[in-house]
Order: structure tokens, then sequence, then C-alpha cells
């Protein structure tokens, strides 16, 4: 869009019915809070965009979540309707914009092509303002709108205002507006609060701008989950549903299999490879990618990960950490941030791997802590190793070369460096650096006491 705009996102209203302690447009759908859908959706597709983002109650709330975006506040210290809180905006309006679209903080899957369309058909028809209407099979509760012959709206009737007739309407006023900018600014000077609830209804502007003879135009929406209001607890959870199977169907239309689409959950900004296949009850979150021809799952919990091809992960837990291709991780593994596996590496069952590097087709199948570590290549890490890295007041770092063999039960006291092709032996406990192709062994040796048992239990029955 070559124009430029601005977006007036209302975010001010204080949730009662998410009876929440934090805003209602933070509320998380699918990990991301609400409001970020809308502010991401204009930042990808409206390059000259300018976003105004109106706040009042829980304000430390929307600054947080939105923190570093380029967004401006403007603050409605009372909530007195909705025009009055695009009066509140309208210093932050940019003097060059042509369009300015009016938009919700809790309605939050609104597309940038229908804005688009909006701004287009305001344009060809020279009109002042271009609403959105959506066609609801059960439209209670929802103002109607009431159009001309020529499809120019001249008013909405709300329900408790509705004649029997108009009460039959199925096009109703989601609350979605693109105004010429000029337009605007005349329309909010004339709009009053002599009402019963002495607010200022931004509605009002249809019959303002229709008296002064200016054109107000309509486009329907074509998917009404766009205008999809959020207000409570189980809204959220509709949404969240629904989203969810939306997000799934489009990884399905790519090429990724899921073995069960209703009971496994996939965040908006995942990618994943073809061929893949997930299976039930996993969880991919944040800004997690996955390679082609893996296998995840089933019961896995993957966030803010980069994941290779032809990797396989079973009921395991991993954050924030890359895996290279050809990886095979659980059951029951926890790979904590900042861990990368090479190419080829084997995690089995109960291993937990944190802040480490694992070189190509190192393997720990089972029982070992790695914890702030550099191992090398071709590195056998036996059952119970367990990296020792902290000494009560700081984290130390462990080095382990190629080809170095761990034996069971072992402990690498950091700081050591195990040489390359090392051999240390089961039941160490490893506190000096072991050079190259050296056999280390660090337990006292055994001790067999005759008769030790039978002494035992006499002293105990004496008793």
């Amino acid at each position: 869009m070559s124009k430029k705009s601005t977006f007036i996102i209302l975010a001010a209203g204080e949730g009662k019915r998410m009876k929440s302690k934090y805003s209602k447009v933070v509320q998380k759908i699918m990990g991301k809070p609400m409001i970020l859908y809308i502010i991401d959706e204009i930042e990808k597709n409206f390059e000259d965009g300018k976003i105004v983002v109106v706040v009042g109650n829980k304000k430390e709330d929307v600054y947080k979540v939105l923190e570093g975006r380029n967004v401006k506040f403007a603050y409605q210290e009372k909530q007195l309707g909705t025009a009055h809180a695009v009066m509140c905006a309208m210093d932050y309006v940019s003097d060059d914009s042509k369009d300015v679209f009016v938009l919700y903080g809790d309605a939050p899957f609104i597309k940038a092509d229908t804005l688009k369309r909006l701004s287009q058909k305001r344009e060809e028809e020279a009109a002042a303002l271009c609403l959105l209407t959506a066609i609801f099979e059960n439209p209670y509760g929802y103002g109607r709108i009431i159009a001309d012959e020529n499809g120019n709206v001249i008013k909405i009737v709300e329900e408790r205002d509705a004649t029997e007739e108009q009460r039959k309407i199925r096009e109703i006023n989601p609350g979605f507006y693109c105004f010429e900018k000029h337009e605007l600014v005349n329309v909010l000077s004339k709009i009053d609060n002599k009402n019963c609830q002495n607010e200022y209804y931004l509605t009002d502007a249809i019959e303002i701008l229709n008296r002064s003879g200016k054109k107000v135009v309509k486009v329907t929406v074509e998917d009404n989950f766009e205008v999809m209001g959020i207000n409570s607890r189980y809204e959220l959870f509709v949404a969240e549903q629904e989203l969810k199977l939306r997000i799934n169907k489009e990884h399905l239309s790519r090429g990724v299999q899921i073995i069960d689409i209703y009971n496994t959950y996939i965040h908006p900004d995942v990618q994943i490879g073809k061929d893949t296949v997930i299976y039930p009850g996993t969880f991919i979150l944040g800004k997690t990618s996955i390679g082609e021809d893996c296998v995840i799952g089933p019961q896995s919990y993957i966030v803010d990960s980069k994941i290779g091809n032809n990797c396989h992960i079973q009921f395991s837990v991993i954050e924030n950490s890359e895996i290279k291709d050809n990886v095979k991780i659980g059951p029951y593994a926890h790979l904590r941030p900042n861990s990368l596996l090479e190419e080829g590496v084997k995690i089995g069952n109960f291993v937990e791997v944190k802040n480490s590097k694992l070189g190509k087709n190192t393997k720990s199948a089972h029982l070992t802590y790695i914890g702030d570590a550099d191992i090398g290549e071709n590195v056998n890490l036996g059952c119970g190793t367990i990296f020792v890295n902290y000494d009560g007041y700081k984290k130390h770092r462990t080095v382990v070369e190629n080809n170095a063999f761990i034996g069971c039960n072992s402990n690498l006291i950091a700081p050591v460096k195990i040489g390359e092709n090392a051999y240390i032996a089961a039941g160490s406990t490893i506190t000096e650096d072991v050079p190259a192709n050296a056999l280390a062994i660090a337990r006292e040796r055994q001790t067999n006491k005759e008769g030790w048992v039978l002494r035992r239990k006499q002293m105990y029955e004496s008793r």
C-alpha cells in the first residue's frame, strides 16, 4: 500500500469478564499475546504504517509486551467510549496519513488483505469512511447495518433500539473502520456524549457523515474469525482451539504429517519441513524451526529451538537449543537452554544437557547430566556420568576431546579437560586433567571383609 496509513489500536478497556489481574490484550493465544497478532500483521504488510496504541487500565502490561516495538502510546485516563479513545490518539496520527484505521486489541485476527480492501473501497468510492461488516447466522447483540439500495451505509442500529424487522438483518458491525484522515478529524469534533452512558460513540460518525453529505461504504469480511472479539476466558479458549486447528491444517497442506490435529499444539511462528511426522501430545512453541523427515513426539515439548533434518525426538523437553541433522533424543531427555548437538548425536533416557556443545556422533544413552561442557566427536558418555560444574559460587566448564570414553558412574569435576582418546574408568571421580590416550582411574582399591555381614547381624541381635 503506497499511501501512508495510521492504525489506532484500542487497548484501554478494563476487561472485567476476563477475570485477570493482567490487561486483556496481553492474554496469550497459542503462546502469543493477542495484541501482537495485530502488530505483527501491520508491520509485515504496511511498510509506511504508523501504529498508535491507546492504553488505559493496566497500561504497564501493554508497555511491557510492546517494549522495543515501533509503536506510539496514547493514554485514555477515563474510558469514555470508542470515539473518545480515538480522540486521545489523534495527536499521534501522521499529518501525511491518508487512511486512519480503527482496530481493537482484543480482536487479534484481522488480516492485512481485509484492511487493504477497506482502504481500496474507500478510495474507489471517494468515501469518508469504509467500515467492515460481517454476516452472522445469529446476530443477536450486535449493531445491525442499515444500508440503502446502493450499499451505502446510512446508520447502525443497536439491538436494544432495533425494530422487529431490523432484528432480522444478519449483517452486523464488528467495529473496524477505515477513515479518510481529514474527515475523521472533522467528525470527531461533532460527536457528543448526549446518551444514557455519557460516552462518545464512534458509531455516531456514520449518521453525522451522512447528514453532511459524505459517503459511507462497507466491505463484508470473508472469514468471520477475523472479527472475533475475545472478552472472557471461554472466548479465549474458543479462539485458541480454532487457531490451533487452522495452524495444524496449514502445516498439513505443506506436507507435514500431524497424527492428531486436535491434540497437537503448534505456535503460529513455527516452521516445519515436509514429511516430518508430529505425534499427539506434542507442544512446538515460540519461533522453533524443524527440518524435513523428522519424527517428533509423542508427548514432547519444544520451544524456541532449531532442529535439523531426520531427527527423532520422543517424550522429551527441548528449550532454546540447536540440533543438527540425524540426531536422536529421548525418551525422557531434557535439553536446557544453549545446548548444541552436532550431527549424529544420541541423547537417551533421562539425560539432561545444559549450556553444552556435543560433537558429531557423540552418545549419552542414559542417566547422565551434561552441564557447561564442550564435548568433541565420537565421545561415549557412560550411564550415570555427571559433569560437576558448580562449586557453590561459580559455574565452570569441562572439555572432553574427540574419541574419549567416559565410563559409567564417573564424576568430572570442573574445570577439567579430558584429552583425545582418553579413557575414564567406571566409578572414577576426575579432578585433574587427563592427557590424550591415557587411562584415568580415580577410585579406592576394593577391599573385601570376610564375615562382616554375619558379625553385623549378631551385633544387632544381641541388643
